[in-house]
């Protein structure tokens, strides 16, 4: 347990750090623009990149494992949203916001790090498809269905293309596809351009994990929502128990990818669910409290989840 704790307390001290500075300082959000920039634009797709890439192509194509983990992710999401709907009488835009706290984890942030620190670099190709595919899932869903819902409503073609095209060019999804294009191809970058992405990619962590208990800190925490409680347990408990059974059902599977795939499911939900709802000015409030709230029980959920993959007490079949 001690081995745990080891593993998991820098990642959850580094959340608490940035959330100390977050209420001991007091400066103003508008600072978090540069690092938030950084992350997603530049860290997360040189760490992206550089695991594809690493990782040989046979390994990454594996479809049963994209099918199972995605299926998981998108049964997580709609099954949130109907809770949304029925526990805090949301509207369809409401409980789309939902969905997206009881589906999208903090694959990006926490996910890379964990899971090689924990399971080595076996777990790179399956964290890689996981992050892209659950990306291009829950990236397609949320402007979709946010379109359909809104005041003015666009025509639907429009729309479609309009969110094809963010999937394409979001910056961590081309980082992702020319990582497998040059894992397909070998091609290797100048020692130099490499080293440069390796310093990079050891910024994401870190950086993303302040960022994280910065952002968290700087929210409003005022009364928890009916729904929350139960969003956030079909996140950090459900979606890892779908994520098995779906593994047994599709496998087998090799125990370093299919203990990536529940760990990767265990994961709180995403800093994003807070930045999509203030992009879309909808459930804004409670995606922060139900950020703040699933990261700080992972504390807890999380680490019994690491202990019980380091200690062989979840029986992966091979």
């Amino acid at each position: 347990m001690i081995d745990i704790l080891n593993l998991a307390l820098p990642y959850f001290g580094l959340i608490f750090v940035g959330f100390a500075c977050g209420r001991w300082k007091k400066l103003p959000e508008q600072g978090l623009v540069w690092m938030n920039f950084f992350l997603v634009f530049v860290s997360l797709p040189a760490l992206f990149f550089r695991i594809m890439s690493k990782t040989p192509f046979e390994e990454l194509n594996n479809l049963p494992f994209v099918l199972a983990t995605t299926l998981a992710t998108a049964i997580a999401f709609f099954l949130s949203g109907l809770l949304g709907r029925l526990i805090g009488k949301l509207s369809m835009r409401e409980a789309t916001m939902a969905a997206l706290s009881g589906g999208y984890g903090n694959i990006g942030y926490m996910g890379p790090g964990l899971a090689l620190s924990v399971l080595g670099t076996q777990a790179a190709a399956p964290t890689a498809l996981i992050f892209c595919f659950d990306t291009i899932f829950l990236f397609s869903i949320v402007p979709l269905g946010m379109a359909l819902t809104a005041a003015d409503k666009r025509p639907l073609i429009p729309t479609i293309i309009a969110v094809l095209r963010e999937i394409l060019f979001h910056p961590l999804i081309v980082a992702a596809y020319c990582g497998a294009a040059a894992a397909a191809f070998h091609i290797e970058l100048p020692v130099a351009v490499d080293k440069m992405l390796g310093f990079l990619q050891n910024a994401a962590a870190p950086v993303a994990l302040f960022t994280l208990g910065v952002t968290v800190a700087l929210r409003p925490f005022g009364r928890v929502p009916w729904e929350i409680p139960s969003l956030v347990a079909v996140k950090l408990l459900l979606h890892p128990v779908i994520v098995f059974c779906l593994i047994l059902a599709f496998g087998p599977f090799s125990p370093e990818w299919a203990a990536t795939a529940v760990l990767m499911a265990s994961l709180p939900p995403a800093l994003n669910v807070f930045v999509i709802a203030r992009q879309y000015n909808t459930w804004v409030e409670p995606a922060s409290v139900a950020v703040l709230i699933g990261t700080f029980m992972s504390v807890v959920t999380l680490t019994t989840v690491m202990w019980l993959i380091r200690t062989g007490q979840i029986p992966f079949p091979a």
